[in-house]
């Protein structure tokens, strides 16, 4: 599986527009104000559950969801707690603290797929860092899994530069797997195998949101909402979108389409 390797220390300076998300990394006060807009999306979500409870329900299918790096499977409890409620069979990937590729981390989530592939296709949910994985665990293995949504996921970064974390990414090198690398760039691999929806927000204040999304084709497209990187897993107009692509029938699939009363919830690209 590619993974994010060591780099050397940052020594680029912020775009000088501090909202800009078009240098090597969001712009700072994206970056700064982080915590503060992902309390303000906690308290939106509380008042949007009435809402939620008009998403499409699932039809029973098996949905791995992965957490972010430095994240477990309590980061993402109300987003798979939201889509069990749906009637999916939801599974977090049981493997602690994301970490990175490590090896324990690599082996135990080509484990976990195969197991639960048993039963059927899965679709896999990646929130940021886990989003990467599950692209590569597609690519490794497309008749095992039904589609893949990518939560705020930098699967297209060239440089880890692009993202604010990559100090994190330097500290825990020495616990990846050998010949950890980036992702080939996105324009040079053969066209992704499943399914795919990109989630990203341009307030993205972790990563870049350009490095979030690919050329959008007949089963992949790119969906813009408004939310902080911390706040992708209880965002309402993320779970619906959660929610509406996993209950499209694999061999019908239509383009994603704000539901009434919804559509200022999701931007322009």
């Amino acid at each position: 599986m590619s993974a994010l390797p060591d780099v050397p220390p940052d020594t680029t300076t912020d775009h000088p527009d501090p909202w800009s998300t078009t240098g090597s990394a969001p712009g700072l006060l994206w970056y700064l104000t982080e915590p503060t807009r992902t309390a303000v999306g906690l308290g939106q979500f509380a008042a949007s559950r009435s809402l939620l409870r008009a998403a499409p329900s699932g039809d029973g299918h098996t949905v791995l969801v992965l957490p972010g790096l430095g994240a477990t499977d309590a980061s993402t409890v109300m987003l798979r707690r939201f889509l069990t409620g749906l009637g999916y069979d939801v599974h977090g990937w049981g493997l602690g603290l994301n970490i990175g590729p490590s090896v324990a981390v690599v082996r135990g989530m080509r484990d976990l797929l195969r197991e639960l592939a048993v039963g059927g296709k899965v679709s896999i949910v990646g929130w940021s860092l886990g989003g990467i994985f599950a692209r590569e665990l597609a690519r490794e293995h497309p008749g095992m899994v039904r589609q893949v949504i990518t939560l705020g996921s930098p699967y297209a970064m060239t440089d880890l530069r692009q993202t604010r974390v990559n100090p994190v990414y330097r500290l825990l090198a020495r616990f990846y797997v050998s010949g950890a690398d980036l992702p080939p760039p996105e324009h040079t691999r053969p066209p992704f195998p499943v399914p795919s929806t990109s989630v990203y927000s341009k307030s993205d204040g972790i990563v870049a949101w350009r490095t979030c999304v690919s050329a959008p084709g007949p089963r992949w497209e790119n969906v813009a909402v408004v939310s902080s990187h911390l706040g992708y897993g209880y965002n309402a107009a993320v779970l619906w979108v959660v929610a509406d692509r996993l209950s499209q029938r694999p061999n019908r699939r239509r383009p994603f389409t704000p539901p009434p009363g919804m559509a200022r919830m999701f931007p322009a690209a």
